[in-house]
């Protein structure tokens, strides 16, 4: 059974952005599509999401994906490290494996970034890897992006102008990710 996970990020939920129209999206490639709920702010941290992901953990394959947007990216990346599993593909978006040195969402993302990550795990539990960022994320600089695609050994597909892939930056719909999946 081929199936995707979309992980939202801080302040976020699973119904805003560009998730549901990809989750639909998905859909038609014949993947089940789960779009976990996480709490945030209020009770955000690494171990209350992993909880939450632990009834999710059974739909993971080699045919999976897994899409993360922000810090759901680091939240992947902690997922991937722990399981004995190698899934199809991962997709970064606006992604980040540090602190941001913003006291807002470093307070709530320390736990899920506060460690070294196993980058060669990682990369032996996902066959293959896509990074987006934008030119003008105005929360996550272009360098944090750089050191994932530095520990994937990976390169950076660098959208023009999509701010955070966020509603706010006018991402209801990312043809671009589709595409990519539609590949695989």
């Amino acid at each position: 059974m081929k199936t995707a996970f979309i992980i939202h990020g801080a302040y976020g939920n699973n119904q805003e952005n560009w998730f549901p129209w990809l989750k639909s999206e998905i859909e038609k490639l014949n993947y089940s599509v789960f779009v976990p709920n996480f709490p945030t702010p209020k009770n955000q941290n690494l171990e209350n999401w992993l909880n939450i992901f632990e009834e999710y953990k059974k739909y993971l394959s080699e045919d999976s994906i897994m899409i993360g947007h922000s810090i759901g990216v680091a939240f992947i990346l902690n997922i991937l490290e722990n399981i004995d599993l190698k899934i199809n593909a991962c997709f970064s978006v606006s992604g980040f494996t540090d602190l941001l040195d913003n006291p807002e969402f470093d307070k709530i993302n320390k736990t899920f970034i506060n460690k070294k990550f196993d980058f060669e795990k990682i990369k032996n539990n996902c066959k293959k890897f896509f990074i987006y960022h934008s030119d003008n994320d105005p929360y996550v600089s272009i360098d944090k992006a750089e050191i994932i695609a530095k520990n994937l050994n990976e390169k950076i597909i660098l959208v023009k102008n999509a701010g955070h892939f966020n509603s706010k930056s006018g991402y209801n719909k990312f043809e671009l990710l589709i595409e990519k999946i539609k590949e695989l």
